[in-house]
């Protein structure tokens, strides 16, 4: 079963959560469209005795936050939540694919908070159209970071604990400004990486650092 957005939800609510009679978790990840870094994805549940935490209105598609808010709500989202953050590698998005290490890293993280939290999701709430291989039941969500407060909380942890990642990398690798493009084929990456050429942490199967490598 697939869910699409509708512009009478412009911010995600607990409306999936509460359908749901079961533990129902949220799935999404951070990271597809960079040329360099891991995919990030995280799980998140938030039990009922939170949900009325006053936080819960600023959570929004991390997209639509600025990084300062991101940072904060980061903070309070792993206070009050069962959650996991997982990752595929560089080298598993070159072997199969930046989908499927997406959908990898998904699981993994389910797994993680799973075994973490000691708790069994009954329904995994994951954004997009795809389906991750997971134990559970799962419910794919269209632009579902803009429709479900879970979906939107795992949005946040992924791409934070992705942006934090790419910024300590950039201390090894300034030339590609990491810390400020997170990875992404911006003007000033594409540039470093003519120049320098890539690096082991970039991802040998995208377009642009294959053309690179295949020039050297």
């Amino acid at each position: 079963m697939s869910l699409k957005s509708s512009p009478k939800l412009s911010r995600p609510s607990f409306k999936l959560e509460i359908e749901h009679e079961g533990l129902a978790c949220g799935l999404d990840e951070a990271g597809r469209g960079p040329l360099a870094g891991p995919v990030v994805a995280a799980c998140v549940y938030i039990p009922d005795i939170v949900r009325k935490e006053k936080f819960w209105a600023d959570v929004n598609d991390s997209k639509q936050l600025s990084e300062k808010k991101r940072d904060v709500l980061y903070d309070l989202i792993v206070e009050h939540t069962h959650y996991g953050i997982a990752e595929s590698t560089v080298q598993e998005i070159d072997d199969i694919n930046i989908l499927q290490a997406s959908l990898l890293a998904m699981s993994r993280s389910l797994d993680i908070m799973s075994s973490k939290f000691r708790i069994t999701p009954t329904l995994a709430l994951v954004d997009g159209n795809r389906k991750p291989k997971i134990s559970c039941a799962v419910q794919t969500v269209v632009k579902g970071d803009s429709i479900s407060l879970s979906i939107a909380a795992a949005s946040i942890l992924a791409k934070v604990t992705r942006d934090r990642r790419m910024s300590e990398l950039c201390q090894k690798f300034p030339m590609y400004g990491w810390s400020r493009n997170a990875g992404y084929g911006t003007a000033e990456h594409i540039r470093a990486l003519n120049e320098h050429g890539p690096t082991s942490h970039h991802r040998q199967s995208f377009a642009p650092v294959k053309l690179v490598s295949a020039g050297r």
